[in-house]
């Protein structure tokens, strides 16, 4: 297969900027995705990668071949895009059969490579059907096939499930992954959500404004920050990010008072997460603005005058609207952040 290296890539628009000097690592068989809100640069990038867009500055370089001046029909990547793309007049064979005929693949070899794509995202009883005569997910797991039996050495996915329900999406990206474990191919993928981000992904990229703000597994991604842009869109609910003041070992905002490193001082913010706060507990009070019990979960959105503070409370607890609320925060889970939003770690 192929490992995948952006060096260095800025991608212009007039006077507009949409990716910033980017440059990027991906290694062969990885799963990577590249994630950030609408308008973030996420799928320029993957555009480059492709070839249907070229870079102002920097290089695209694809299994060690600089690929910049390679049409997008010759470098060996398949693309899924967020529509199915399906020819309406041609059977779910003929759609996979397709690009097999493209490429001048022997006849006698077409049929085999057919049926093995569309048991993989299991669409073998569905072959003789037309796609009008199929459900949304179904049409995208035959595009998904349409994409395997090309045999790429690289995947690339613009969002490919945002036109899918919420229990279709679920379970397509249970199919995506096992998918591309079993045929160790390259994938780039496209999304805004980041609850496929962090299901997908081996690394993740997070993007705003045609920038990197982070880079790295799900865990670390979530779990390690490196600015309020990142840990303000990762979670659902997100961190809470709390403006305040610190000061002699104490961290205190409107309605929050909790310890901090002594070695803060001044205007910073608190992060927390909302599984990290307890209701019950001393670090702040408020009232309940909103109670959402969900089965497993009940989400709390806790109104301090000034914010609101989202916590994940225990399935069973409830409480009436605008009722008086005393909140805790875990002192190992507690996250700062200086006056440009980068996080402060040396607190010793």
């Amino acid at each position: 297969m192929a490992s995948i290296r952006l060096e260095n890539i800025v991608k212009r628009y007039g006077t507009f900027t949409g990716v910033k000097h980017m440059s990027l690592e991906i290694a062969d068989e990885e799963f990577l995705v590249l994630l950030g809100p609408s308008g973030c640069g996420k799928t320029t990038t993957m555009r480059m990668i492709a070839g249907l867009e070229d870079p102002t500055e920097g290089e695209v370089i694809i299994a060690d071949e600089v690929v910049n001046e390679i049409d997008a029909r010759d470098r060996d990547v398949a693309m899924v895009f967020q529509g199915y793309a399906l020819y309406p007049n041609m059977t779910i064979y003929e759609n996979i059969r397709f690009p097999l005929r493209m490429r001048g693949v022997a006849k006698g070899d077409q049929d085999a490579l057919i049926r093995r794509a569309a048991e993989m995202v299991e669409l073998g009883d569905y072959l003789e059907r037309k796609p009008g005569a199929l459900s949304g997910g179904q049409r995208q797991r035959a595009a998904l096939a349409r994409a395997v039996v090309r045999q790429p050495q690289v995947f690339l996915m613009d969002e490919p499930l945002s036109n899918l329900d919420a229990k279709l999406r679920a379970s397509m990206r249970v199919q995506i992954k096992h998918m591309q474990r079993q045929l160790r191919v390259t994938t780039v993928y496209v999304t805004h959500d980041q609850i496929e981000a962090m299901t997908l992904a081996d690394r993740i990229v997070i993007m705003n404004r045609g920038e990197i703000q982070q880079v790295g597994t799900p865990d670390d991604i979530y779990g390690d920050p490196a600015n309020t842009f990142v840990a303000g869109f990762i979670g659902s609910p997100p961190m809470n990010l709390i403006m305040g003041e610190a000061r002699d070992g104490r961290f205190t905002a409107e309605g929050v008072s909790c310890a901090c490193p002594q070695a803060l001082a001044g205007p910073v913010t608190l992060g927390i997460r909302p599984e990290d706060c307890t209701v019950g507990g001393q670090e702040l009070t408020g009232t309940a603005y909103g109670v959402e019990p969900t089965g497993d979960v009940t989400y709390l959105t806790v109104d301090t005058g000034t914010r609101q503070i989202e916590v994940k409370a225990a399935r069973d607890f409830r409480a009436a609207i605008d009722s008086p609320i005393t909140i805790g925060f875990d002192p190992e889970r507690l996250y700062f952040f200086d006056a440009n939003g980068n996080r402060i770690r040396d607190l010793t």
